[in-house]
């Protein structure tokens, strides 16, 4: 089902939707780069602020030595239950299939821009 409060925000800040099933494969082929896997669900208003914050400055989010992955859990329960969700949105960061971590709730823009920046220097991450 659709995101039907940002609708937007996919096509505005374009990143691969991943199933649970396919996560370990997609995260086995990676390269250099950070993944970040967003878990967010339809009309959830935590989500919808991190959406909304990330469109109004959405060059501070788009790191060359970062890729993007999305899942709706609602959609898509088994990546709820694999992560243990207790609340979305929630944002997992691996590193060559490695889980680093994970930001939840929604920090605010700068504070999680801050925490990516220190994954990619602590990491070497690159394009």
């Amino acid at each position: 089902m659709a995101d039907t409060t940002v609708p937007e925000f996919f096509e505005r800040f374009p990143m691969p939707r991943i199933a649970s099933a396919g996560l370990d494969a997609d995260l086995a082929a990676d390269d250099n780069r950070l993944v970040i896997l967003f878990l967010w669900g339809r009309d959830c208003p935590n989500c919808d602020i991190a959406k909304r914050q990330i469109l109004l400055t959405p060059e501070r989010f788009g790191w060359p030595e970062v890729r993007w992955l999305n899942d709706n859990v609602y959609d898509d329960p088994a990546m709820a239950t694999r992560f243990g969700l207790h609340g979305i949105p929630a944002f997992f960061v691996f590193h060559r299939g490695k889980k680093l971590g994970k930001i939840t709730p929604w920090p605010g823009t700068d504070r999680f821009v801050e925490a990516i920046d220190k994954q990619i220097q602590l990491t070497g991450a690159s394009a």
